[in-house]
């Protein structure tokens, strides 16, 4: 369609440099917790989705009538927390699942190891092009910055939530629905958010991931948005090829989140969302869209796998720092679209240590190559790896 294919962020990403954020930033006050479906505030149900409350993870409810988002923070503010390296007991049992789902399947190229596959051919080209001296950021962490939370939510779907009618700007490449997202669900960057307004809903009792791209909820429990995609996250199915989806790249977003729960569980065991300042009119596999009309070859595709070098020494990083750019090195980050560069995707957490995210500042692009997958790839239809 005219247009379409330039499509990627129609908004430019808000630079949310955690880096500069510290010092300035607030950790989110605790605010009244979620009301019960019999409406007293002061007795908030013993668990939120037995009462049909969407809960977002890992520690946010949403009034069932107000949409008013609760948390449970850390009660010091985040510069003072440091968050301790994972118990010894959990070293080792990587958290593969969310809320009993696995975000992705054992055999998911988002799980394939990268760390001794050969480098792309135009990998210096690729790196120059995002930006060889530019500085990685988490956009994610705990608390506000400029106003808005600090990374993408996911709001776990209650039993019995009634499908909501969903309309697009891009319907030809939403999938139809039906979209159980409850009213309430949280929005990426907050309500009143303009950024690109992510919505990531998960159904636990099917593992299925409901996401949405510049969202907006209307009247009557419906919603708007850019773009929409469904995911079952036990499927390696990938969408129709040139479709895109939540994300320009057409891959879902979920499953390329840094999410505390798996630092703290020992690691992080799949590759990472990462976004771009530009790329070029192609996708590499497993992507399914592009985003551009520049033909450059030395812009990166919509695709791309990019690893943090071997030589690269990480041992001076703090722990919740050290687990991120660990996860570089072994799974690598998937760009999944254009925004800035070294931008690694992960959870709105009150348990992240924003001054540990902030250190990731330290790598630069320099320090990455990209990988040349092609060995992996089974089916291009098929996001299964070898």
């Amino acid at each position: 369609m005219p247009g379409h294919r330039g499509r990627g962020r129609r908004r430019p990403i808000r630079r949310r440099a955690v880096a500069a954020a510290v010092g300035a930033v607030a950790a989110l006050a605790a605010v009244a917790a979620a009301v019960g479906l019999g409406g007293n505030p002061s007795t908030p149900p013993a668990d939120p989705a037995a009462a049909g409350v969407p809960r977002s993870v890992p520690a946010v409810t949403v009034s069932a009538q107000t949409g008013t988002p609760s948390s449970t923070p850390d009660s010091s503010p985040s510069s003072a927390r440091a968050s301790a390296s994972p118990s010894k007991a959990a070293r080792g049992q990587l958290a593969s699942t969310l809320d009993g789902c696995a975000v992705a399947p054992a055999d998911s190229i988002w799980r394939a190891r990268v760390d001794t596959l050969p480098v792309a051919s135009r990998s210096s080209a690729y790196v120059a092009s995002i930006g060889a001296q530019s500085h990685v950021h988490a956009d994610f962490g705990s608390g506000t910055w400029d106003g808005e939370p600090i990374g993408m939510p996911i709001t776990l779907i209650p039993p019995g939530t009634r499908a909501a009618h969903v309309s697009f700007d891009y319907a030809d490449e939403s999938d139809a629905g039906p979209y159980p997202i409850p009213a309430g669900a949280l929005i990426e960057g907050g309500a009143q958010s303009d950024g690109d307004r992510h919505v990531i809903a998960l159904d636990p009792s099917d593992c299925r991931d409901y996401e949405l791209y510049d969202a907006v909820p209307s009247s009557g429990g419906a919603w708007h948005a850019g773009s929409g995609a469904i995911f079952n996250l036990n499927s390696d199915a990938l969408r129709p090829a040139g479709w895109t989806s939540a994300d320009a790249a057409g891959l879902p977003i979920l499953p390329g989140l840094a999410r505390y729960d798996e630092y703290a569980a020992g690691g992080i065991d799949h590759a990472l969302r990462i976004t771009v300042p530009k790329t070029q009119a192609a996708y590499l596999w497993p992507a399914r869209h592009d985003a551009s009309s520049d033909t450059d070859p030395d812009l990166p595709p919509m695709g791309l796998r990019l690893r943090l070098k071997a030589g690269v020494d990480i041992s001076g990083l703090p722990p919740e720092a050290r687990a991120v750019a660990q996860a570089l090195k072994t799974y690598g980050a998937i760009i999944a679209d254009n925004g800035s560069a070294w931008y690694i995707s992960g959870t709105q957490d009150q348990r992240w240590n924003n001054d540990q995210l902030a250190a990731l500042s330290s790598l630069t692009g320099a320090d990455f190559e990209a990988v040349d997958t092609s060995s992996l790839q089974i089916s291009a239809s098929s996001g299964a790896a070898r």
